[in-house]
């Protein structure tokens, strides 16, 4: 059963935080259970983007650019039925971007422990994202602004209670 029943349409949701949250797992199940699309976003990115994260180095916010414009795109073709994709989303300049094409975006962060995260990167077999990188995903990461329309939760808490959590909140927005 949905949780949102009451609602006529489910906003464009960016479920997002640093590469090991859970983004892609929380991602699926909450647009199953909104029975809307779901799009893991690194499916989107340039083959130059996934072949320099898979040599150990950062990306660049002009690297980004391009993966971010793909996913805007993916977003603005299902605004009247609503979807989710997974994105780290880290900058606000990068949620920014999204939001011009999607401007009643919002935002779920699965947000914790960094050693969490590492180790959970490590444990990952055939993704392109090596565990040397979660640093520089910390780095990056700038919390959800107070303006910007969004839910922090913390992923220690298990699949099943993050994305009832998250389901709830998008439920109760106005």
């Amino acid at each position: 059963m949905s949780v949102i029943q009451s609602r006529h349409r489910v906003p464009p949701t960016v479920v997002m935080g640093v590469a090991g949250a859970g983004k892609t797992d929380i991602g699926a199940m909450l647009a199953q259970r909104l029975d809307v699309d779901f799009m893991d976003g690194d499916d989107l990115h340039p083959q130059a983007n996934i072949d320099k994260m898979a040599s150990g180095h950062s990306l660049s916010d002009d690297d980004r650019h391009p993966w971010l414009a793909n996913i805007a795109t993916w977003l603005g073709e299902r605004t009247d039925g609503g979807a989710v994709v997974a994105c780290s989303a880290l900058k606000r300049i990068y949620r920014d971007q999204l939001r011009r094409a999607c401007p009643d975006l919002v935002f779920v962060h699965l947000a914790g422990d960094r050693e969490v995260v590492t180790e959970r990167v490590k444990a990952r077999a055939g993704h392109f994202m090596p565990a040397s990188l979660v640093d520089s995903q910390y780095a990056t990461l700038e919390p959800l602004a107070a303006d910007e329309v969004g839910i922090t939760l913390n992923f220690n808490a298990t699949r099943e209670e993050l994305t009832d959590e998250a389901a709830t909140w998008l439920a109760n927005l106005d």
